[in-house]
This record gives C-alpha cells, structure tokens and sequence, in this order.
C-alpha cells in the first residue's frame, strides 16, 4: 500500500511541472488535428476509389 500512495505523490508532483496548452492553443491543436485527419481520409479514399475502378475494368 505504501508504494502505491507513493506514485500517487510522485505522479502530483510531476503534474505540477507539466506546462499545460491555453485553451486558444488547444483549439489550434485540435483544428490541426482534424484538418489532417480528414486530408488523410480524402487521400485514402481517392486512391481507394481509383485502385477500386482500375480492378473493377480490367479484373471483373
């Protein structure tokens, strides 16, 4: 038990040194994040739509 109680006072003591994101940069990160993700997604799926009709024509 005592080890226990003393990560969770190690574990405060280090949240005390985390420098934490303002809520303006918060949002920007999550903005980032989003725009990226949903690049990514029309990325795959443009190729997954060609590489789709290429086995489609001359497989099938």
């Amino acid at each position: 038990m005592e080890r226990l109680i003393n990560y969770l006072k190690d574990t405060r003591a280090e949240m005390a040194h985390v420098v934490w994101p303002t809520r303006h940069q918060a949002l920007g990160f999550t903005a980032v994040t989003i725009l990226v993700s949903v690049a990514t997604a029309a990325y795959l799926g443009f190729f997954d739509y060609v590489f789709s009709l290429v086995l489609q024509k001359f497989i099938i």
